[in-house]
């Protein structure tokens, strides 16, 4: 069965053909001149996709919250975290981004995705290549000896220089330049991606890290109270003024306090171990910073990028356009796969039956020709290959608009997040205010002997949980923040260092 067919045009000239070698040369050239001002790239330029067109990023406006202003058109800066005024912080996330061994293996993927870039331009040189073969050989008496001493033992020395160059015709070289181009760029874009998820892990961790802390001390406080009021009932029972009943619901509440702590401790000791991780740094080593959660400031504008501009800003969604232009450029290689190839070779060298004689008058020897491959019939495979990087390209298109919608959707979450953060913020505070206010007002009434010891541990113990829910929706709010600046690309620079 046949399996492949092609069409084969060779020119050769040697010295035995006696035809001039200045001609063949000039002829050869003239032909690599026509050939090259004639190229062009096969298959479809790549063009970016369009921008989206829709307005905005919810399907109703949302309400800026009375401490947080949206300032539209605005992209986020470049050190975003320090918007939250720790210096704490900041030192947690350059640390980070220079240790962690995450972002390293991004780094080392794009030098490597960008070397393989530059191998590939090099299919537009020629490539030259210096061969010296020493031989013994020996022939059969039944043969004539190649030499002119009728010796069938003998041996042969021959230095070589072989040049060889294939034009880049219809653009199959550069297709595979432009697909390879392409990879580092996405290589380029998942390192910008990979970056601004580990600064963003870093914030989060350290912002929770610092809440678990605040909540843990508000529930020993807590907890203190619940055993000053669980002591205080003892006391009335052993004064028979309260049963055992009183006395068994105290110490159930105390219990239900203390079991809270556990969790929060063991959350706690996760986090700090997570910001050793992304600081490079083994768990038992731990990091130096600790964050003050009361002292962190909530940023009062928030950057809002068009959401035309989103897909320029997006790592994901520039390394998924990326992608599309590596399948595009795929395509052309395919098509140029079916087209017509030229190959031009020379070689020049000497021969010689011992190294002494090898570079001497007479021993010499040169060529020069060319190769024109034109495909007729490979059972259908380039067909099929060709076929198969447009679907590829159909794939990645689709892949691509997919990222699209979910980066938007990243950020229509965030805003709906952030404003029912400030509306559970705002309720939080309100409650935690009203139970400092019934707190003071107990203890005054029972410094004055108008109230029980009790209510007044009891009004406490409402101030230390509306605390600890004020903290928990603080945090909240700052994670979502982290999470409209991640979702509106971080500040990365398109022309900053990779």
């Amino acid at each position: 069965m046949i399996k492949a067919m092609s069409i084969r045009i060779s020119a050769l000239a040697a010295p035995l053909a006696g035809a001039p070698a200045s001609a063949l040369a000039t002829l050869l050239v003239k032909l690599l001149v026509a050939l090259l001002l004639s190229g062009c790239a096969a298959g479809p330029d790549f063009t970016r996709p369009a921008a989206p067109t829709v307005a905005g990023y919810t399907a109703e406006p949302l309400a800026a919250p009375a401490d947080q202003q949206l300032i539209a058109g605005q992209d986020v800066a470049a050190r975003w975290w320090t918007v939250f005024g720790s210096e704490e912080l900041n030192q947690l996330v350059e640390a980070a981004l220079q240790a962690n061994p995450e972002l390293q293996a991004a780094d080392a993927a794009l030098r490597a995705a960008r070397e393989t870039a530059a191998a590939q331009r090099g299919a537009y040189a020629p490539s030259a290549d210096l061969h010296l073969q020493p031989s013994r050989q020996r022939v059969a008496d039944t043969l004539s000896s190649p030499t002119a001493s009728g010796a069938n033992l003998y041996s042969l020395h021959t230095a070589q220089l072989n040049i060889s160059y294939a034009p880049d015709v219809f653009g199959g070289a550069r297709r595979q330049v432009e697909a390879a181009g392409a990879q580092a760029e996405v290589a380029r874009f998942q390192r910008e991606a990979a970056r601004l998820t580990l600064a963003a892990n870093v914030v989060s961790a350290a912002i929770e890290e610092a809440s678990l802390r605040a909540q843990i001390n508000a529930m020993r406080a807590l907890a203190s109270q619940s055993q000053q009021q669980l002591d205080a009932v003892r006391k009335q029972r052993q004064a028979g003024q309260v049963g055992a009943a009183e006395v068994a619901a105290q110490e159930a509440a105390q219990a239900q306090v203390e079991a809270q702590l556990p969790p929060l401790e063991k959350q706690l000791s996760q986090q700090q171990d997570l910001l050793a991780v992304l600081a490079g740094r083994y768990p038992s080593e731990g990091i130096a910073q600790r964050l003050d959660f009361d002292k962190l400031v909530l940023a009062s504008q928030l950057p809002l990028s068009v959401p035309a501009r989103l897909v320029e800003r997006r790592p994901d969604i520039r390394a998924a356009e990326a992608q599309l232009q590596a399948a595009s450029a795929q395509i052309g290689i395919a098509k140029a796969a079916r087209l017509p190839g030229i190959a031009l070779t020379a070689s020049m060298g000497s021969a010689a039956l011992d190294a002494g004689t090898l570079f001497k008058s007479g021993a010499g020897f040169w060529s020069i020709g060319a190769d024109l491959v034109q495909p007729l019939f490979h059972g259908g495979t380039l067909l099929h290959q060709q076929r198969a990087a447009e679907a590829a390209y159909e794939q990645t298109a689709a892949q691509y608009r997919a990222t699209v919608l979910t980066a938007f959707q990243n950020v229509a979450d965030t805003l709906h997040a952030i404003d029912a953060d400030a509306r559970a913020v705002h309720a939080a505070q309100r409650a935690e205010q009203a139970a400092h206010t019934s707190w003071g007002i107990a203890q005054r009434q029972w410094e004055l002997g108008q109230g029980a010891y009790p209510a007044v541990l009891q009004a406490g113990q409402a101030w230390q949980q509306a605390t600890i829910s004020l903290i928990q929706a603080q945090a909240a709010r700052y994670a979502d923040t982290v999470a409209l600046f991640q979702a509106l690309g971080g500040g990365w620079q398109e022309d900053g260092p990779p």
